[in-house]
């Protein structure tokens, strides 16, 4: 015995055919809706004049605002004692490039 099974969308506002889900955030908090090609051309529409005008957040490792951790700055002139420090102290870092979080905190607490 074979089963099919059919999967339809239904515009969430007026309960029509959805054409695909839409997803946007607004204050922080993601949202998903299903909307038919007339009213995802009006939720465009109605959202463009303020994605023209928006900015794009840095980028961070976690993907959302970062919380509970205080941001270490260093002077790039730091950067040849840290690695001094940190080879001292048993981390391995490279001769060139970013220094991982870790020991640039580690080393900060000690100064």
């Amino acid at each position: 015995m074979a089963t099919e099974t059919i999967t339809r969308l239904v515009d969430d506002l007026d309960g029509g055919t959805a054409e695909r889900t839409v997803s946007f955030a607004w204050d922080g908090k993601s949202y998903e809706i299903d909307l038919s090609k007339k009213n995802i051309a009006a939720f465009e529409r109605a959202i463009r004049p303020y994605l023209t005008a928006a900015r794009t957040p840095r980028s961070t490792s976690g993907g959302g605002p970062r919380q509970g951790r205080r941001a270490v700055s260093t002077r790039r002139t730091d950067l040849p004692a840290i690695r001094d420090w940190a080879r001292a102290n048993g981390h391995e870092v490279s001769d060139r490039g970013r220094i991982a979080a870790g020991v640039v905190e580690a080393y900060e607490t000690t100064r």
